[in-house]
Protein backbone atom coordinates (compact mmCIF):
# COMPACT_ATOMS: atom_id res chain seq x y z
CA UNK A 1 0.00 0.00 0.00
CA UNK A 2 1.54 3.13 -0.81
CA UNK A 3 1.87 5.81 2.18
CA UNK A 4 -0.02 9.11 2.24
CA UNK A 5 2.15 12.13 3.30
CA UNK A 6 1.15 14.09 5.71
CA UNK A 7 2.55 17.80 6.10
CA UNK A 8 2.02 19.62 9.14
CA UNK A 9 1.06 23.17 7.92
CA UNK A 10 -0.34 24.88 10.90
CA UNK A 11 2.17 26.68 12.38
CA UNK A 12 0.97 30.48 13.22
CA UNK A 13 4.04 31.77 12.08
CA UNK A 14 4.93 33.92 14.95
CA UNK A 15 8.88 34.19 14.47
CA UNK A 16 8.72 34.60 10.71
CA UNK A 17 5.92 37.27 10.51
CA UNK A 18 3.59 35.63 7.55
CA UNK A 19 2.33 32.64 6.43
CA UNK A 20 5.63 31.06 5.50
CA UNK A 21 3.98 27.65 4.61
CA UNK A 22 3.50 29.56 1.27
CA UNK A 23 6.47 31.93 0.93
CA UNK A 24 7.44 31.45 -2.48
CA UNK A 25 11.67 31.09 -1.81
CA UNK A 26 12.02 28.27 -4.78
CA UNK A 27 13.45 30.34 -7.64
CA UNK A 28 10.26 29.41 -9.66
CA UNK A 29 8.22 31.34 -7.02
CA UNK A 30 7.52 27.44 -5.11
CA UNK A 31 6.94 26.82 -1.44
CA UNK A 32 8.89 24.32 0.24
CA UNK A 33 6.47 22.50 0.81
CA UNK A 34 5.81 22.14 -2.92
CA UNK A 35 9.57 20.92 -2.75
CA UNK A 36 8.11 17.82 -0.69
CA UNK A 37 5.18 16.90 -2.80
CA UNK A 38 6.84 17.02 -5.97
CA UNK A 39 9.99 14.27 -3.79
CA UNK A 40 7.02 12.23 -2.62
CA UNK A 41 4.97 12.31 -6.30
CA UNK A 42 8.11 11.24 -7.56
CA UNK A 43 9.12 8.45 -4.99
CA UNK A 44 5.40 7.08 -6.04
CA UNK A 45 3.21 8.87 -3.22
CA UNK A 46 0.01 9.85 -4.78
CA UNK A 47 -2.16 11.00 -1.76
CA UNK A 48 -1.06 14.33 0.26
CA UNK A 49 -3.10 15.62 3.99
CA UNK A 50 -2.34 18.71 5.39
CA UNK A 51 -2.80 19.85 8.69
CA UNK A 52 -3.76 23.60 8.30
CA UNK A 53 -5.44 26.08 10.19
CA UNK A 54 -9.30 26.86 8.72
CA UNK A 55 -8.54 30.34 8.12
CA UNK A 56 -5.77 30.01 5.59
CA UNK A 57 -7.86 26.87 3.76
CA UNK A 58 -8.54 29.26 0.98
CA UNK A 59 -5.20 31.04 0.16
CA UNK A 60 -3.48 27.19 0.40
CA UNK A 61 -6.36 25.45 -1.53
CA UNK A 62 -5.74 28.07 -4.16
CA UNK A 63 -1.61 27.40 -3.96
CA UNK A 64 -1.96 23.88 -4.41
CA UNK A 65 -4.81 24.07 -7.12
CA UNK A 66 -2.48 25.55 -9.50
CA UNK A 67 0.37 22.97 -8.88
CA UNK A 68 0.33 20.25 -6.52
CA UNK A 69 -3.74 19.52 -6.50
CA UNK A 70 -3.25 18.29 -10.19
CA UNK A 71 -0.47 15.58 -9.88
CA UNK A 72 -1.89 14.43 -6.34
CA UNK A 73 -5.15 13.15 -4.11
CA UNK A 74 -5.19 16.18 -1.51
CA UNK A 75 -6.91 16.32 1.65
CA UNK A 76 -7.02 18.90 4.35
CA UNK A 77 -8.01 18.33 8.08
CA UNK A 78 -7.98 21.64 10.57
CA UNK A 79 -6.18 21.97 13.68
CA UNK A 80 -8.33 23.51 15.84
CA UNK A 81 -8.09 24.90 19.52
CA UNK A 82 -11.28 22.58 20.12
CA UNK A 83 -10.58 19.67 18.68
CA UNK A 84 -9.99 17.68 22.01
CA UNK A 85 -10.52 14.20 23.73
CA UNK A 86 -14.82 14.33 24.89
CA UNK A 87 -15.79 15.96 28.11
CA UNK A 88 -12.45 18.52 27.59
CA UNK A 89 -13.45 22.24 27.74
CA UNK A 90 -11.19 24.52 25.63
CA UNK A 91 -8.86 27.19 27.38
CA UNK A 92 -10.19 30.11 27.30
CA UNK A 93 -6.75 31.89 27.22
CA UNK A 94 -5.33 29.66 24.11
CA UNK A 95 -3.70 30.89 21.15
CA UNK A 96 -0.94 28.88 19.80
CA UNK A 97 -2.13 25.64 18.24
CA UNK A 98 -1.59 22.19 20.56
CA UNK A 99 1.39 20.96 19.03
CA UNK A 100 2.74 18.21 16.55
CA UNK A 101 1.51 15.37 18.34
CA UNK A 102 -2.13 17.05 18.00
CA UNK A 103 -1.61 17.81 14.80
CA UNK A 104 -0.99 14.26 13.42
CA UNK A 105 -3.85 13.30 15.60
CA UNK A 106 -6.36 15.67 13.98
CA UNK A 107 -5.56 14.24 10.65
CA UNK A 108 -5.72 10.60 11.38
CA UNK A 109 -9.48 9.83 10.23
CA UNK A 110 -8.31 11.12 7.00
CA UNK A 111 -4.86 7.92 7.02
CA UNK A 112 -5.84 4.30 6.11
CA UNK A 113 -2.53 3.23 6.11
CA UNK A 114 1.53 3.67 6.32
CA UNK A 115 2.09 7.73 6.31
CA UNK A 116 5.04 9.66 6.26
CA UNK A 117 5.18 13.34 8.47
CA UNK A 118 6.72 15.87 6.91
CA UNK A 119 6.89 19.90 8.24
CA UNK A 120 5.48 22.45 5.63
CA UNK A 121 8.65 24.77 6.53
CA UNK A 122 11.68 22.15 5.78
CA UNK A 123 13.22 20.85 2.74
CA UNK A 124 13.86 17.22 3.12
CA UNK A 125 15.54 15.73 0.00
CA UNK A 126 13.93 13.14 -2.56
CA UNK A 127 16.28 10.19 -1.45
CA UNK A 128 14.63 10.54 2.34
CA UNK A 129 10.69 10.65 1.37
CA UNK A 130 11.82 7.37 -1.12
CA UNK A 131 13.61 5.66 2.06
CA UNK A 132 10.70 6.02 4.06
CA UNK A 133 8.24 4.84 1.72
CA UNK A 134 10.50 1.38 0.93
CA UNK A 135 10.56 1.26 4.47
CA UNK A 136 7.29 1.03 5.63
CA UNK A 137 6.70 -1.31 2.55
CA UNK A 138 8.77 -3.84 3.62
CA UNK A 139 7.91 -3.66 7.28
CA UNK A 140 4.49 -3.31 7.05
CA UNK A 141 2.15 -5.73 9.52
CA UNK A 142 5.36 -6.33 11.57
CA UNK A 143 4.24 -7.16 15.21
CA UNK A 144 5.31 -4.75 17.48
CA UNK A 145 4.88 -2.05 14.19
CA UNK A 146 8.27 -1.06 12.93
CA UNK A 147 8.36 3.11 12.03
CA UNK A 148 11.02 4.55 10.76
CA UNK A 149 12.81 8.34 10.58
CA UNK A 150 15.70 10.04 8.63
CA UNK A 151 18.54 11.73 10.57
CA UNK A 152 20.34 14.10 8.84
CA UNK A 153 24.09 15.07 9.57
CA UNK A 154 24.26 17.62 12.11
CA UNK A 155 26.98 19.10 9.72
CA UNK A 156 24.08 19.61 7.02
CA UNK A 157 21.98 21.16 9.75
CA UNK A 158 23.94 23.64 11.48
CA UNK A 159 24.27 27.45 9.98
CA UNK A 160 28.03 29.38 9.69
CA UNK A 161 27.48 31.37 12.95
CA UNK A 162 25.23 31.09 15.49
CA UNK A 163 23.17 28.50 18.43
CA UNK A 164 20.58 26.14 16.77
CA UNK A 165 18.58 23.80 18.75
CA UNK A 166 18.52 19.95 17.74
CA UNK A 167 17.69 16.54 18.27
CA UNK A 168 20.27 13.93 18.23
CA UNK A 169 19.56 10.97 17.70
CA UNK A 170 20.41 8.11 20.52
CA UNK A 171 20.74 4.79 18.93
CA UNK A 172 21.34 0.91 19.67
CA UNK A 173 23.61 -1.23 17.98
CA UNK A 174 20.78 -2.04 15.28
CA UNK A 175 20.83 1.66 14.15
CA UNK A 176 16.76 1.71 16.27
CA UNK A 177 16.28 4.83 18.08
CA UNK A 178 16.76 4.56 21.71
CA UNK A 179 15.73 8.30 22.42
CA UNK A 180 15.99 12.14 20.96
CA UNK A 181 18.15 13.82 23.24
CA UNK A 182 17.47 17.57 22.88
CA UNK A 183 20.17 20.32 22.75
CA UNK A 184 18.70 24.09 22.53
CA UNK A 185 21.97 25.78 21.70
CA UNK A 186 24.73 23.67 19.87
CA UNK A 187 27.22 25.60 17.22
CA UNK A 188 29.73 24.91 14.85
CA UNK A 189 33.25 25.49 16.33
CA UNK A 190 36.07 24.48 13.61
CA UNK A 191 35.61 20.73 12.48
CA UNK A 192 33.34 19.63 15.10
CA UNK A 193 30.24 21.11 16.89
CA UNK A 194 30.07 22.24 20.91
CA UNK A 195 27.61 22.53 23.02
CA UNK A 196 26.42 23.03 27.25
CA UNK A 197 24.29 20.77 29.12
CA UNK A 198 22.17 21.91 31.58
CA UNK A 199 24.82 21.26 34.43
CA UNK A 200 27.41 23.32 32.50
CA UNK A 201 28.79 20.21 31.43
CA UNK A 202 30.76 21.36 27.78
CA UNK A 203 30.28 18.37 25.08
CA UNK A 204 31.76 17.90 22.20
CA UNK A 205 29.98 16.70 19.05
CA UNK A 206 30.95 14.70 15.53
CA UNK A 207 29.63 16.74 12.76
CA UNK A 208 28.64 13.55 11.21
CA UNK A 209 26.16 12.80 14.88
CA UNK A 210 22.59 12.34 13.31
CA UNK A 211 19.89 14.68 14.25
CA UNK A 212 16.27 14.88 13.58
CA UNK A 213 14.38 17.25 11.19
CA UNK A 214 10.63 16.05 12.47
CA UNK A 215 10.25 13.66 8.73
CA UNK A 216 8.73 10.09 10.05
CA UNK A 217 7.29 7.14 9.10
CA UNK A 218 4.36 5.64 10.94
CA UNK A 219 1.45 3.01 10.53
CA UNK A 220 -1.78 3.88 11.69
CA UNK A 221 -1.14 2.06 15.24
CA UNK A 222 0.26 5.76 15.87
CA UNK A 223 -3.06 7.09 16.79
CA UNK A 224 -3.56 5.49 20.18
CA UNK A 225 -0.99 6.36 21.64
CA UNK A 226 -1.27 9.95 20.42
CA UNK A 227 -4.94 10.00 22.30
CA UNK A 228 -3.50 8.65 25.35
CA UNK A 229 -1.08 10.37 25.60
CA UNK A 230 -2.78 13.83 23.99
CA UNK A 231 -4.92 13.19 27.02
CA UNK A 232 -2.72 12.79 29.74
CA UNK A 233 -1.38 16.07 28.29
CA UNK A 234 -4.35 17.83 28.73
CA UNK A 235 -4.81 16.30 32.72
CA UNK A 236 -1.44 17.37 33.78
CA UNK A 237 -2.71 21.29 33.29
CA UNK A 238 -0.37 22.31 30.63
CA UNK A 239 0.59 26.19 30.72
CA UNK A 240 -0.71 28.42 27.85
CA UNK A 241 1.94 27.76 25.25
CA UNK A 242 2.92 24.04 26.31
CA UNK A 243 2.61 22.19 22.80
CA UNK A 244 2.01 18.15 23.00
CA UNK A 245 5.03 17.06 20.48
CA UNK A 246 5.03 14.12 18.43
CA UNK A 247 8.75 13.06 18.99
CA UNK A 248 7.70 12.95 23.06
CA UNK A 249 4.64 10.64 22.11
CA UNK A 250 7.50 8.41 19.45
CA UNK A 251 9.64 8.42 22.27
CA UNK A 252 7.29 6.81 25.08
CA UNK A 253 6.41 4.46 22.27
CA UNK A 254 9.47 3.40 21.97
CA UNK A 255 10.37 3.02 26.21
CA UNK A 256 7.02 0.90 26.08
CA UNK A 257 8.01 -1.17 23.73
CA UNK A 258 5.06 -0.61 21.54
CA UNK A 259 6.92 -0.10 18.66
CA UNK A 260 10.67 0.16 17.06
CA UNK A 261 12.07 2.93 15.45
CA UNK A 262 14.48 2.33 12.44
CA UNK A 263 16.81 5.50 11.93
CA UNK A 264 17.48 5.71 8.53
CA UNK A 265 20.83 7.59 7.24
CA UNK A 266 19.38 8.98 4.30
CA UNK A 267 19.66 12.94 4.84
CA UNK A 268 20.90 14.85 2.59
CA UNK A 269 21.14 18.90 1.81
CA UNK A 270 18.91 20.28 4.54
CA UNK A 271 17.47 24.20 5.00
CA UNK A 272 14.62 24.84 6.68
CA UNK A 273 12.82 28.28 7.89
CA UNK A 274 12.09 29.24 11.21
CA UNK A 275 12.38 33.15 11.11
CA UNK A 276 13.04 35.43 8.36
CA UNK A 277 16.69 35.03 8.66
CA UNK A 278 16.24 31.63 7.42
CA UNK A 279 15.29 32.82 3.91
CA UNK A 280 18.33 33.69 2.54
CA UNK A 281 20.02 30.75 2.73
CA UNK A 282 17.21 29.18 2.08
CA UNK A 283 16.55 30.38 -1.34
CA UNK A 284 20.68 29.79 -2.35
CA UNK A 285 20.36 25.97 -1.23
CA UNK A 286 17.34 25.59 -3.78
CA UNK A 287 18.74 27.74 -6.48
CA UNK A 288 21.85 25.63 -6.06
CA UNK A 289 19.62 22.63 -6.66
CA UNK A 290 17.65 23.65 -9.44
CA UNK A 291 21.09 24.70 -11.06
CA UNK A 292 22.39 21.39 -10.90
CA UNK A 293 19.43 19.95 -12.45
CA UNK A 294 17.86 18.33 -9.52
CA UNK A 295 14.78 20.23 -9.72
CA UNK A 296 13.47 22.12 -12.61
CA UNK A 297 12.71 25.89 -11.86
CA UNK A 298 8.82 25.67 -12.16
CA UNK A 299 7.96 22.69 -10.53
CA UNK A 300 4.40 21.82 -11.68
CA UNK A 301 5.11 22.98 -15.14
Amino acid sequence: MKPTLLILAAGVGSRFGGLKQLDPVGPGGAALMDYTMYDALKARFDRVVLVIRRETEAEISDHLARGAAQHLEVHYAFQELDALPPGVDPAKDRVKPWGTGHAVLVASPLLDGPFVVANADDFYGRRALAALASYLGETEGSDPPHWAMVGYQLADTLPASGAVSRALCVQDGGGRLVKLQEIPAIERAGGVARWTDADGIAHVQPLQSLVSMNLWGFTTDLTAGLESGFRAFLDAGPGREDEFYLPVAVGEAVREKRAKVQVLDEGGPWCGMTSPADRATTASVLRELVDQGEYPEHLWE
